[in-house]
């Protein structure tokens, strides 16, 4: 018997708008291959030959990591814990101030096209084959999130075929960054920006005409508990707060732009430094437009559904399915709406994904087979498209073990904060340590990934306690109808039992590991800086630079 609030699943207007997506931004690749035939150079194509100006690289930094996860798990994390997660606006302001000082200044300088090229020319070969490595293997694992995470949720509410979506995006990704290279990527991105926000304004215009203004929205969320942003409890272990979002998320987000090769492939490629770092501090202004969108989204969820969760009934089996059951809810009856949204979805995952097949094809490119050959550039251009198409099919295959994987947003978060936060402290190391050699290089590096694994993997075994991540109270009862919640019920049941179980086989360091995901970056980094200065000054001063820094 179909439950309450199961509509007919998307019309043929909304595939429609859908496709008209897909075909765009193939389109521009086939625009900049056409274009861009009669050069040959492997730098051409992953760096788009250092000819792009501010506005389309700001903008195309706001979509790299503004993802479907955005669109799809923002909404659903202020429905759940409050809107306090805006405080990540402090955060991104302080990473453009970081990066545009600290790390552009090194990197823009040095004209290199991977940023790992670096850790050989400051330390040694080994350190930056250990971080390329690790950046592959991140890039891989959270790609294939990013695809197969907004496919789930999109197909699981509104019946769109889930894998057909899946390798159709993956395709469409692959396509126009094997064809078009980095400045296919970047004009991709500003298109697939505004689809992003275009998606998020349907969804809160009609969510304030359905709820009577904006002021009813406020006031709901007030009442529901939702406008915590007095939070400045200082406790490391609880989930989010203003110190765990502004200092924990500073850390992550400058691993992101001051370091990931993605973000500072796109910088570097700017015609100056002027242009460099004007485009960081316009993509601020897309990052607070983007996380205004989602939070604001988020409160008309909750406005929406305050008297009857579709969560706790059983409607929808997953938080990350909330926006689209919302769409479909109060859009469905506007044929090509609903299309405009899963669009808007799809297009956080186009531009990361796009983002991440060019980055792992300039690194692999750079870092693994350059040094070992001696191919001609024509040679050289060929190979970087084999890369892309042959990262663009891995990216799809990673969807499918995706599958398997849990809560979106803290998934990602965690794979960027074990993995980031090291090589941030490695590079911090390089950049701001004199007196640090290879030795501390690599032994800073490897004792940051360890404590940061050690952490990650603690707390999926042995998760914070509900007084600790706080989630707020749902009410069910508005419901005008009867709440048969087998699935939920038995989930609650099965998930009690496992905490139960932790907490009896509770070790002495279980509250260590139920330390906020925010804050496995900053663990990682530190650990990474202080082991790294201490080897080195115990190990005396090796600091020959091959190139000059100024």
């Amino acid at each position: 018997e179909d439950k309450p609030g199961r509509w007919a699943p998307v019309t043929m207007a909304d595939y429609v708008v859908f496709a008209l997506m897909l075909v765009v931004s193939a389109a521009v690749g086939f625009y900049y291959a056409w274009t861009d035939r009669s050069q040959s150079s492997s730098g051409d194509f992953l760096t788009g030959g250092r000819r792009l100006t501010a506005l389309p690289v700001s903008l195309s930094l706001t979509a790299s990591f503004m993802s479907a996860i955005t669109v799809l798990s923002n909404p659903a994390e202020v429905y759940r814990y409050g809107a306090n997660i805006g405080f990540y606006a402090l955060a991104y302001a302080l990473t453009m101030l970081v990066t545009s000082e600290v790390f552009l200044p090194v990197f823009y300088k040095l004209a290199i096209t991977s940023t790992y090229e670096y850790l050989e020319l400051r330390f040694n070969r080994a350190t930056r084959l250990l971080g390329t490595l690790l950046f592959i293997v991140q890039t891989i694992l959270y790609t294939g999130i990013v695809i197969y995470a907004p496919a789930l949720a999109l197909n699981q509410v509104t019946g769109m075929d889930l894998w057909g979506a899946v390798i159709s995006t993956g395709i469409v990704c692959t396509f126009y960054c094997t064809m078009g290279g980095l400045r296919a990527v970047v004009w991709t991105d500003v298109i697939q920006l505004g689809v992003m926000l275009a998606g998020f304004l349907v969804v809160i215009i009609r969510s304030v005409v359905v709820q009577g203004g904006v002021l009813n929205i406020i006031s709901d969320s007030h009442q529901g508990g939702r406008l915590n942003f007095l939070d400045f409890d200082p406790n490391p272990l609880r989930r989010n707060t203003f110190w765990t979002l502004s200092i924990g998320g500073t850390f992550i987000w400058i691993s992101v732009y001051g370091i990931n090769q993605a973000q500072v492939q796109r910088y570097i490629s700017c015609k100056s430094v002027t242009h460099a770092r004007l485009s960081l501090y316009m993509n601020l202004l897309g990052l607070w437009s983007v996380l205004l969108s989602s939070v604001f989204a988020g409160m008309c969820l909750y406005s929406v559904y305050k008297r009857c969760d579709p969560w706790t009934t059983g409607l929808i089996s997953a938080p990350d399915q909330l926006m689209p059951y919302l769409v479909m809810d109060i859009l469905g009856d506007y044929p090509g709406l609903p299309g405009l949204f899963v669009a808007a979805a799809y297009s956080g995952s186009l531009s990361t994904v796009s983002s991440s097949i060019n980055a792992l094809a300039a690194v692999t490119i750079e870092d693994l087979i350059k040094p070992h050959t001696n191919l001609s550039e024509k040679q050289l251009s060929w190979l970087s498209k084999g890369m892309s198409l042959l990262f663009g099919v891995l990216c799809i295959g990673m969807a499918g073990i995706a599958s398997l994987m849990g809560g979106i947003l803290q998934a990602t978060i965690s794979i960027f904060g074990v993995i980031g936060g090291p090589l941030l402290g490695l590079f911090t190391l390089g950049i701001l340590c004199p007196f640090a050699n290879s030795k501390g290089a690599l032994s800073g590096l490897l004792a940051g990934l360890t404590i940061s694994l050690w952490v990650g993997i603690g707390a999926q075994i042995y998760p914070p306690p509900a007084e600790m991540s706080r989630p707020l109270p749902l009410n069910t009862e508005g419901c005008n109808f009867t709440v048969t919640n087998n699935h939920t019920t038995l989930h609650c049941n099965v998930f009690r039992w496992i905490l139960w179980l932790s907490s009896v086989t509770r070790p002495a360091m279980a509250d260590w590991y139920s330390l906020s995901y925010l804050y496995f970056s900053p663990v990682g980094t530190m650990t990474a800086i202080f082991v790294g200065l201490i080897v080195s000054i115990l190990t005396g001063k090796s600091f020959k630079p091959k190139k000059t820094f100024e």
